[in-house]
């Protein structure tokens, strides 16, 4: 039998339910992992593609804070929706997640988003190489995982940046993971401070010069290679350069933001007049319209400001959240990275990045 995953499968508007948190499982002395239990009726809401991720609602007392993380558990083998959750200096999200959630409380979760992820079958006979750092390997623990379950013919080589062992999430299940999948499952832990025995290919950090030593050691001809990246923002931009120094193919390669690499207020849209347009969004079938201008905020920010419930969570290009179809009209985004191309081309945009270009905007976030 043919096991083929079709993407389009997933497909849905964003929307949160109230989900109970099943578990909380202390993964290192700076990271979580939260499970959820999801009731029967919901259940199809939530299948999740592997590299997909999860917005939360958290109740930090006057504020409406987001934050995305993103999924751990496998599609497949486990009946268990798990992300993991590093927190982060000063982060009100992450501390509270980390220091104050308790099993059996509710919570808004958003349905699974998210394009880090490509086409799974068991037709497959692929070598996949993944590049993370720090919390960069949640996503890939899916993936993984998926892989192993799907694609008998397939092998996955991770390379794994952490300061040390200690700092080192999921390595005991990757450990396990690995034991139980002999040569197909390879791990390369590459740590700051490593232990004394440790492969001098993999002490210190995925600077240029150790990427491109590690593509010389295990990446051979490149041919039917898929690459995944999920980290540090210069990690990120270290192995993509070495990537564009070997000529790999964009439809090879799949990296996941977990912030903007371009801070907000260094982009600039208002250039040229201003223009002013008629915007009218749609939301579960409901039609609202409003005033807007070119050099003013965002479609979403005005869209909030007009009373409606639009979905968002980063506002910083690097989730789908806050898509939208175009219908009518043009506009110009100030960042993207988290449509891909065939999605801009089918109409969708980030609304969170949208301004108008033209007097006159439709956008329908139900498509």
């Amino acid at each position: 039998m043919i096991f083929i995953i079709l993407l389009s499968s997933f497909t849905a508007m964003a929307r949160f339910h109230k989900l109970k948190v099943k578990d909380i499982r202390r993964e290192t002395v700076d990271c979580v992992s939260v499970s959820f239990e999801v009731p029967a009726n919901l259940k199809e809401e939530y299948r999740f593609l592997p590299g997909q991720y999860l917005t939360i609602k958290i109740p930090v007392t006057g504020e409406d804070i987001r934050r995305s993380y993103s999924i751990c558990s496998g599609p497949f083998e486990e009946e268990e929706l798990r992300v993991a959750i590093k927190k982060v200096k000063g982060g009100k999200g992450s501390g509270f997640l980390n220091e104050s959630l308790k099993n059996g409380q509710e919570i808004e979760v958003m349905i699974p988003m998210g394009n880090f992820h490509s086409p799974l079958s068991a037709s497959n006979r692929k070598k996949y190489f993944l590049f993370a750092g720090g919390s960069g390997i949640t996503p890939m623990l899916s993936i993984i995982k998926a892989v192993l379950r799907i694609e008998q013919g397939s092998e996955l080589t991770l390379f794994y940046g952490n300061l040390d062992p200690a700092a080192t999430i999921f390595k005991r299940e990757l450990d396990s993971i690995a034991a139980s999948s002999v040569n197909r499952l390879h791990l390369h832990y590459i740590y700051e401070n490593a232990p004394v025995d440790h492969h001098p290919l993999c002490k210190g950090r995925m600077d240029v010069d150790r990427v491109r030593a590690i593509f010389d050691a295990f990446s051979g001809n490149g041919l039917n290679h898929e690459f995944f990246i999920c980290g540090p923002g210069p990690m990120m931009d270290n192995v993509m350069k070495i990537l564009q120094e070997k000529k790999t193919p964009a439809t090879q390669t799949h990296i996941e933001y977990f912030t903007a690499a371009v801070q907000a207020d260094t982009v600039k849209t208002n250039a040229g007049p201003s223009l002013s347009s008629r915007v009218t969004v749609s939301l579960y079938g409901i039609e609202t319209t409003f005033e807007l201008s070119s050099h003013g905020k965002s479609v979403l920010d005005a869209a909030l400001d007009a009373g409606v419930d639009v979905p968002f969570a980063c506002k910083g290009a690097v989730c789908c959240t806050c898509r939208g179809r175009l219908l009518e009209g043009k506009v110009k985004m100030d960042q993207n990275f988290a449509l891909t191309e065939s999605e801009v081309e089918a109409g969708y945009i980030l609304t969170c990045q949208s301004h108008p270009q033209t007097a006159v905007l439709r956008i329908d976030y139900d498509a």
